[in-house]
């Protein structure tokens, strides 16, 4: 144990010798100036003891001189006299930062606080190894730094330049640094504008930083301390309160540290935008204080455009002339003069062409040469100002900023125009008498004045059906404009296209409008309505005047034409299932040669809605009709079997088929081949009636047997035979379900079921305690046959089958059962066999008998020969022993 505490002690000492306490404090000389705070760290490391350790400072005025103490971490009463006040107050103090670290602050240093500080610990090491103290030169130099701005001016222009000059002055006694920053303030934002120094670099605030990149913020350095930042072509975000803050750096230990800093105002600077000095005025050049303008076509219009603002030469122009509140004519900032496409004046063919020049500072005119009645409306001159804001954009232009936009008051230009002046004639050329006949309507155009060279003219035609007929409003035939295009209406666009009616030009000045076969809805009022179109300085025709023709009557005393529908039945449906048919015949008048379309319909009742079961179109085209029942369509058949005859087949009817049927029957005409039907009258025929009872067929009943005594573990059959009467259905249209009883008794009520099938041939045998079997075979459609294989006495008793037919009903189309059959009874007897009952017993008693007899006699046979066998005598022993063994 001694040993072991021995080894721990040693090992103790020798890792104790291994530490080597340190302390430090920063290098020197530390440069401050005077009335600025001070703060000198110092810390400790490899020691031992504990973590936490005590700090001492002193102070002497060269390394060898005697040393006053200021301040200790743990003793109060530490500090010398001369310091005892500063501590006190708090001007001196001593912060721990760490166990092994603690810095001295002096609050306002002073130049008497210059010196040689030292940084003491007491020892908590085992062994005294290592520096216990350090030493760091304080250097104290006086206030020197001067911070003088120049004054801004209170308004600064928008687009304008504004320079910020500061000068950095002190007094180099030791080597200190300068640094320069500009700031702004904006509310209660301040932002960093630029910095320079100490070390010779530039930074910039966050918002500026671009600026700086482009140029529009630079840095111009001057002599003996003199600094000016230009900010070029201000914005109005660029107003606020202006500082510059110079302070002075010292270099210590690869870092710098802000000795001593001064800020001063330079000024509060307004930049008022642009858009609250910029004017905008539009006039006529020959008549500048009119707002309106009056010119004949041809003549030349003249606009100017004067702009004023303030600072004009800082900004650029973007100047725009308007008609209408559409984009003529542009001049861009570059001075490029671009012509809207989009404009109305391509739109709409203007006649004038335009052009836009500078003519002075500030001042824009317009021209539009040749103008015409198209070129009339309202003229704006818009203006938007730009400022360069240096650099390039992302799609490598130059950066812009709009500062200001604004429209002048409109000018009203006014086109003088003499529209050209004629007269119209309407008349019939060729008038219909009846319907079918032609018509030809002649438009004359006479008196032609104030038309211009190269002027033509145009037609539009309108028709006005007769009242009564749908529409009654004015509907446009077809056009035919300058240039000879026609242009049909929505309602005859077929009939123009097919050539039924036409529309051309016959004559320089006469128009023709020409039906080949005229109907009824061709009556009415014709007008023609005659267009001018002249050519624009584009070459684009345009209309200048119509004009418009009396009303021409076109009417004749038309012959209705009539329709009649005449139905008769061909085959009349007297029972479910039958084929019934009608057919249709249609006589007509004043028709011509029509086509025909068939609706046939049906009602249940008079009185209930009417269906639609097939139709036919005038092109043959047979549909089935919303009622039909889709798994029936087969069944029907609508054909045309004649010129004016139709017929309707409708087969295997049912009871939801009884009611009336008739024909609606629509005439239709085509003025041509290949044009559309046009509907011409309509009629339906007198009804046809589907009218039958539904009774069904009727059945019968039996059963017989070939032998109704049977002798036991003989096969009894009987058969159950059915008959049908009146109308028969098919015979897959048929089934039964039969089923068998049996009672012990003759004429006894109550019955046992034997065995049954059912309608779709499934047979179900009752279980039995009788040892024999049962099985129901259908011989044919309606024979049934029960057999009963090794009858027993138990099987005695009558017998007896229920029959229930159902059939397939041709009125409903659904199975229906009809009412149960049931048969007389037959009574089954299974006789008693008295030789057949006796002979096995008669056989096995004869058989015992005999055997018991053998076995008699073999038994006595065997007794005789064992009983009366002779023997030898055998003489009794004289021997005494043997006696003895005898008895």
């Amino acid at each position: 144990m001694e040993r072991c505490l021995l080894t721990l002690a040693f090992g103790l000492l020798a890792l104790g010798g291994c530490l080597a306490r340190v302390v430090k404090v920063p290098p020197s000389p530390l440069i401050r100036v005077q009335g600025q705070p001070v703060s000198i760290r110092c810390d400790v490391n490899d020691y031992s003891g504990p973590s936490e350790q005590d700090f001492e400072w002193t102070i002497s005025s060269t390394p060898s001189a005697p040393k006053t103490k200021i301040i200790s971490t743990f003793d109060a009463t530490y500090s010398h006299p001369s310091y005892s006040k500063r501590v006190a107050s708090g001007d001196i103090s001593v912060a721990r930062l760490l166990d092994n670290e603690v810095e001295l602050k002096i609050a306002e240093v002073k130049s008497q606080d210059a010196g040689f500080y030292w940084c003491q610990t007491p020892s908590t090491d085992s062994v005294y190894s290592g520096n216990y103290e350090a030493q760091v030169q304080l250097i104290v130099i006086p206030n020197t730094l001067t911070v003088t701005p120049q004054i801004l001016p209170a308004e600064v222009l928008e687009g304008n330049d504004i320079t910020l000059s500061c000068s950095v002055t002190r007094n180099l006694t030791f080597p200190t640094y300068l640094s320069i920053t500009w700031l702004v303030t904006s509310g209660a934002t301040s932002e960093e504008i630029l910095t320079f120094g100490p070390h010779g670099d530039v930074s910039t605030g966050a918002k500026f930083a671009r600026r700086y990149t482009d140029g529009s913020v630079r840095l111009v350095p001057g002599k003996n301390g003199l600094f000016e930042l230009v900010i070029s072509r201000v914005m109005t975000s660029d107003a606020g309160t202006y500082k510059c803050s110079g302070a002075e750096w010292t270099h210590e230990k690869d870092s710098w540290t802000k000795i001593v800093e001064s800020t001063k105002e330079m000024g509060t600077v307004k930049v008022p935008s642009a858009g609250q000095s910029l004017s905008v005025n539009a006039s006529s050049s020959s008549s500048p204080s009119s707002t309106s303008l009056l010119l004949s076509p041809g003549n030349t219009l003249t606009l100017v455009c004067s702009i004023s603002i303030d600072n004009l030469p800082a900004l650029a122009l973007e100047v725009t002339w308007l008609a209408n509140d559409r984009e003529i004519i542009t001049m861009e900032r570059n001075g490029v003069v671009v012509i809207s496409n989009t404009s109305s004046t391509v739109a709409q063919g203007r006649r004038g062409e335009a052009s836009m020049e500078r003519t002075a500072a500030g001042v824009y005119r317009l021209g539009v040469t040749g103008v015409s009645g198209e070129d009339g409306g309202e003229y704006v001159c818009r203006v938007r100002a730009f400022i360069d804001k240096g650099g390039k954009s992302a799609g490598g232009g130059g950066r812009w900023h709009m500062a200001a936009e604004k429209k002048s008051s409109p000018v009203v230009v006014k086109v003088a125009q003499i529209k050209p002046n004629f007269t119209l004639t309407l008349e019939p050329v060729r008038n219909p008498q009846m319907t079918g006949e032609p018509t030809e309507l002649a438009c004359h155009v006479t008196n032609i004045i104030h038309l211009p060279l190269g002027g033509r003219l145009g037609v539009t035609w309108e028709h006005t059906p007769l009242p009564g007929n749908d529409p009654q409003a004015s509907q446009t035939i077809g056009s035919l404009d300058g240039s000879g295009n026609l242009l049909p209406g929505a309602m005859y666009a077929d009939r123009l296209k097919s050539s039924v009616m036409s529309l051309s030009r016959v004559q320089p000045n006469t128009f023709r409008l020409q039906i080949l076969g005229t109907q009824e809805i061709d009556m009415g009022l014709y007008v023609c309505t005659v267009s001018a179109w002249t050519l624009d300085s584009q070459g684009d025709m345009v209309n200048t005047a119509e004009y418009k023709s009396p009303p021409l009557n076109v009417r004749w005393d038309a012959k209705r034409p009539s329709l009649n529908v005449v139905a008769k039945r061909i085959r009349e449906a007297s029972a479910g299932g039958a084929t019934f048919e009608m057919s249709c015949t249609v006589v007509t008048q004043n028709l011509g040669d029509p086509g025909y379309s068939v609706l046939i319909q049906s009602q249940e009742t008079l009185k209930s809605s009417v269906k639609t079961i097939m139709t036919l179109s005038p092109d043959n085209v047979v549909q089935h009709g919303g009622a039909t029942d889709p798994n029936r369509r087969d069944n029907l058949v609508l054909t045309k079997s004649g010129p004016a005859e139709f017929r309707f087949r409708l087969a295997g009817v049912q009871l939801i088929d009884r009611g009336v049927y008739w024909c609606d029957i629509t005439a239709w005409t085509k003025q041509q081949p290949g044009q559309t039907w046009t509907k011409a009258t309509s009629s339906e025929s007198n009804k046809v009636w589907i009218d039958f009872q539904e009774n069904g067929p009727s059945f019968s009943i039996a059963i017989q047997s070939d032998d109704t005594s049977v002798y036991p573990s003989k096969t009894a059959k009987m058969k159950c035979s059915l008959s049908v009467s009146g109308s028969s259905p098919k015979t897959d249209d048929l089934a039964y379900e039969v089923h068998w009883f049996f009672t012990r008794l003759r004429g006894g009520q109550t019955t046992t079921q034997v065995a049954s099938i059912n309608r779709y041939g499934i047979v179900k045998a009752e279980t039995r305690n009788s040892s024999s079997e049962i099985s129901v075979v259908r011989i044919d459609t309606h024979t049934y046959l029960l057999n009963i294989f090794g009858t027993q006495d138990s099987d005695s008793g009558e017998y007896y089958c229920v029959a229930t037919p159902w059939y397939l009903s041709a009125s409903t189309g659904a199975w229906t059962q009809a009412g149960e059959l049931t048969t007389s009874r037959v009574f089954l007897t299974v006789q008693f066999a008295v030789w057949d009952s006796l002979k096995l017993p008669l056989l096995y008693g004869a058989s015992a008998s005999i055997g018991v007899g053998l076995f008699s006699l073999v038994l006595g046979l065997v007794c005789a020969q064992c009983c009366c066998r002779n023997t030898s005598h055998i003489p009794r022993s004289r021997s005494k022993l043997s006696d003895m063994e005898m008895d």
